[in-house]
């Protein structure tokens, strides 16, 4: 199963960065999404590719017509949040306030439900159990942020599977989810299908470990694509680097990708998994600590 999504945000929405923190600095760079975008939904067309995009609800405030844009070419729209912001830095009111913001405002467009969640930078950890709870609140059925696996925004170590699941949590409460895939290299856990990893690795090793794996969750953001993206000078030279490695070539890669192997969006996916045989993780608390064991 190859699951093909998009993070529709801006090249300035960089996270753990002090001048790309909120919207009132937003404002003062270049707004280059949608001519990325076209680039990704000429694709798209071309082969006749389904996808989910991940959209910020900040979008519909500011540049309403793109969320019309997907939605009228058919696309599947999921929520990316609101305001774009790590979400192990807010506190519970906050992240609520925000996933019901974003879920509402792009409803108001598409007219369809939202539902599905996936976190900026995946920035979900094994402490924020309270996520789920006002995800469920909220009437997402699916999330897609878990990264299982230690990282710098976040990241599950200890979460038991890289493949769909479904997260039981207060009493009879679930969400199904489906992380980022890894493959398991050298004893190390590597990410390959999206960012800048898929940027930073040869097309022939993309190609071989994704044809390794019985589930691949992709995710790419328009600003992965292009090669004169800004760069903040406030950025450590090793950031400024990762910002635009491969973006030259990652176009072609993509539509390379798309020829190679069948993919579907998350609707799709869901409709094909056997939710009922996939492996049910419940969040405990222990010793004041929360943790993640399998029932």
């Amino acid at each position: 199963m190859n699951v093909l999504t998009f993070d529709i945000e801006e090249w300035f929405h960089v996270l753990d960065n002090g001048s790309t923190k909120s919207e009132k600095q937003w404002i003062n760079f270049e707004y280059r999404l949608e001519h990325n975008l076209d680039k990704l939904l000429n694709i798209l067309q071309k082969y006749d590719q389904k996808a989910t995009f991940f959209c910020l609800g900040w979008l519909t405030k500011n540049h309403r017509h793109i969320i019309e844009k997907i939605d009228n070419y058919g696309y599947e729209i999921a929520t990316h949040s609101n305001m774009h912001q790590l979400v192990y830095e807010q506190k519970i009111d906050i992240f609520d306030k925000d996933i019901e913001s974003s879920i509402k405002s792009l409803e108001d467009i598409t007219g369809k439900k939202i539902r599905a969640y996936r976190a900026p930078g995946f920035s979900l950890k094994d402490e924020n159990r309270w996520v789920f709870e006002s995800l469920y609140k909220h009437g997402i059925e699916i999330d897609c942020s878990i990264f299982p696996a230690p990282r710098a925004h976040g990241g599950f170590k200890n979460y038991l599977t890289n493949g769909p699941s479904i997260i039981k949590f207060n009493g009879n409460k679930q969400i199904k989810e489906l992380p980022m895939s890894l493959m398991n290299i050298f004893s190390k856990k590597i990410v390959f299908s999206g960012g800048g990893y898929f940027r930073f690795f040869p097309y022939p090793m993309i190609k071989y470990l994704m044809q390794s794996s019985d589930y691949n969750m992709t995710y790419f953001h328009p600003h992965d694509f292009d090669k004169n993206r800004p760069i903040i000078d406030e950025l450590s030279y090793l950031r400024k680097l990762k910002s635009r490695v491969g973006a030259a070539n990652a176009l072609d890669k993509l539509e390379k990708l798309i020829q190679d192997f069948d993919f579907i969006d998350l609707d799709e996916a869901d409709k094909l998994i056997d939710w009922d045989s996939v492996q049910k993780i419940s969040l405990v608390e222990r010793r004041k600590k929360q943790r993640l064991y399998k029932k």
